[in-house]
C-alpha cells in the first residue's frame, strides 16, 4: 500500500506541471524499435575431485572379485583356474597432469597344472596358489563425447610381490606369467573402452533437478524460465598432491514461459565439447516480458480517476492509460482532467516517452530522457508549459518510478535453490550471487527486461 500511495504522488505531482505543447516530440511518429539481444546464459565451473573422496569412491565401487577364469593359458605348457581378488583399500596418487597411480592390493587364489598331453600325462595333479601382491598400475584416464569415462594409457609399473610355485622340488616363477595376465585383461577389457563407465546417467539425474524452469515475480506477474543448452563442455586435468579436476561448462539460451506453462522437464543435453577454460564464473540472463495491456491494466488500477491534490487550489486526475513502444523508448498516452478552484476544469491528452532504466536504491524502474507531448484546448496550460518545460523534465527524471516489488529477490532465490545439489558425497552451491538489471527493451507487444545473475559455483565435500 505505501509502495502504491508512493507512486500514485510522485506520478502525478510531476504529471500536474505537464500543461504544455511541446513542438519536438512527435506522438504519432514511428521510431525503429531496438530489438532485445537473445538471453543467453554460461556456468563454467572447475571442479575438483579431491584425491581422499576419489579413493573413497573408487573403493566403494570395485567389486570384490576382479576377474576370474577357468583353464586361462599362463604359455610354456601351464594353465589355470584362477580368480583375482581384492585384498585390501585402493590407493590413489597423481603422477602429473594427465596419469594416476593405483597401489590394488590383489590375493590370486586357484589352481595351476600342465596342458593334456607331454608331461601332463605324468603329472594329472594340479597345484593349488594362494599368494598375495600389491602391483603398482598406472592409468590416464579419459572423458568421451559420449559421456563415458575410460582409460587411454594402462602400464603396470611393479607387481609389487613375488608369485612362485614349488613343484616337485622345482620353484617355479610366475611374475612373468601374471604380468601377462593382467596387461592381457587391461588392453582386452579397459584400454579404449568408450562405455566403461558410464556418467551419463549420474548427469542426467543431476541435470533433471538443476535444468528445471526457475520462477521469477515480475511487476506482480509470476513468471518461469528455463536454460536450454546448446554447448556442454568438459576436460580434465590431474593435479598432483591435490586431486582429479573436471572443468565443467554450459552455455544455452533462456527460454521464458508464463508460470502456468513452464516445461515439466528439462531440456536434453547435447553431446560433449573439449572445455579450454578452468575460470569459476556463473552468469544468466532471465529475459522478462510483460504486455502492454499488463502496464496498461497496472496503471490503470493505480491511478484511474484517483483524485491527487497537487496544491491548495488544484486537484489533478488521469485515466484511460495506453501504454506503446516509441523506439526504444517507452511511451505513456492518458486522458487528464485538471480540476482548480473557482475556475473551469482543464480536459487534455498527455503523452509521455522516457527511456526505461533501473534505480538500484529504489528497486523500481524510472525513465531518463524523458519528453512530452500535450493536447489541450487550454491556452493558459500550454503558455505555463512552455515557460516550465525544463523544470518539468527534471522533475520527471527524478519522480517517475515504478516499483519492482519482489523481482529481484525472487530471481536470487530461484536461481539458489535451483543450482543448489545435494549428493551423498557433496553439496553444489551458488556463492557470491549478484543480480541486476541489464535492461529495458520496448517491443512490438509488450516490455521486455533482461536480469543478470552473476555469481560463482561452489562445492564442499563430506
Amino acid at each position: 500500500m505505501k509502495n502504491t500511495k508512493r507512486l500514485q504522488y510522485s506520478f502525478f505531482l510531476t504529471l500536474s506541471l505537464s500543461f504544455f505543447s511541446c513542438k519536438s516530440l512527435d506522438p504519432f511518429a514511428s521510431p525503429d524499435l531496438v530489438s532485445a539481444p537473445q538471453a543467453y546464459s554460461r556456468v563454467n565451473f572447475p571442479l575438483e575431485i579431491p584425491f581422499e573422496t576419489l579413493t573413497n569412491l573408487a573403493n566403494q565401487r570395485i567389486p570384490p572379485v576382479l576377474f576370474s577364469e577357468e583353464k586361462m593359458d599362463m604359455g610354456n605348457g601351464i594353465q589355470g583356474d584362477l580368480q583375482f581378488s581384492r585384498n585390501g583399500l585402493v590407493e590413489i596418487n597423481g603422477v602429473d597432469a594427465e596419469r594416476l597411480e593405483l597401489t590394488f592390493p590383489i590375493h590370486l587364489e586357484g589352481e595351476l597344472g600342465l596342458k593334456p598331453g607331454g608331461l601332463r600325462n605324468l603329472f594329472q595333479n594340479k597345484v593349488p596358489i594362494s599368494q598375495d601382491f600389491n602391483p603398482k598400475i598406472l592409468v590416464n584416464p579419459e572423458v568421451y563425447p559420449n559421456w563415458s569415462l575410460g582409460v587411454s594409457e594402462f602400464n603396470l609399473l611393479d607387481l609389487g610381490g613375488d608369485i612362485s610355485l614349488n613343484v616337485l622340488g622345482f620353484q617355479l616363477e610366475l611374475n612373468s606369467l601374471i604380468q601377462r595376465e593382467i596387461k592381457d585383461f587391461a588392453t582386452k577389457n579397459l584400454v579404449g573402452k568408450r562405455d566403461l563407465i558410464p556418467v551419463k546417467p549420474m548427469v542426467d539425474q543431476a541435470w533433471n533437478q538443476v535444468g528445471k524452469p526457475i520462477y521469477v515475480d515480475f511487476f506482480g506477474k509470476e513468471m518461469a524460465f528455463s536454460i536450454q543448452p546448446d554447448s556442454v563442455k568438459i576436460s580434465e586435468k590431474i593435479n598432483p598432491g591435490s586431486g582429479y579436476q573436471f572443468n565443467l561448462g554450459l552455455a544455452g539460451k533462456v527460454n521464458a514461459h508464463p508460470a502456468d506453462a513452464a516445461p515439466s522437464r528439462a531440456f536434453p543435453l547435447p553431446t560433449l565439447t573439449p572445455n579450454t577454460s578452468e575460470v569459476n564464473e556463473l552468469e544468466i540472463r532471465i529475459p522478462l516480458f510483460i504486455s502492454y495491456a499488463e502496464i496498461d491494466e497496472i496503471l490503470n488500477g493505480y491511478f484511474e480517476n484517483q483524485l491527487i491534490r497537487i496544491n491548495k487550489t488544484t486537484v489533478f486526475t488521469s485515466r484511460n492509460f495506453k501504454t506503446q513502444a516509441y523506439g526504444e523508448k517507452l511511451g505513456i498516452w492518458m486522458d487528464f482532467t485538471a480540476i482548480q478552484e473557482n475556475k473551469d476544469p482543464i480536459e487534455g491528452r498527455l503523452f509521455l516517452v522516457g527511456l526505461p532504466s533501473f534505480e538500484l536504491e529504489e528497486n523500481a524502474m524510472a525513465f531518463r530522457e524523458v519528453d512530452f507531448y500535450l493536447e489541450s484546448e487550454s491556452k493558459k496550460a500550454k503558455t505555463a508549459a512552455a515557460l516550465k518545460k525544463r523544470k518539468i523534465i527534471r522533475q520527471l527524471d527524478k519522480k517517475l518510478r515504478f516499483p519492482l516489488g519482489d523481482t529481484f529477490e525472487s530471481g536470487i532465490a530461484g536461481i539458489q535453490e535451483r543450482l543448489s545439489l545435494e549428493t551423498p558425497v557433496a553439496n553444489l552451491s551458488v556463492v557470491n550471487l549478484q543480480i541486476d538489471q541489464e535492461g529495458f527493451y520496448p517491443g512490438k507487444l509488450g516490455l521486455v527486461s533482461h536480469i543478470l545473475a552473476k555469481g560463482k559455483m561452489e562445492v564442499r565435500w563430506k
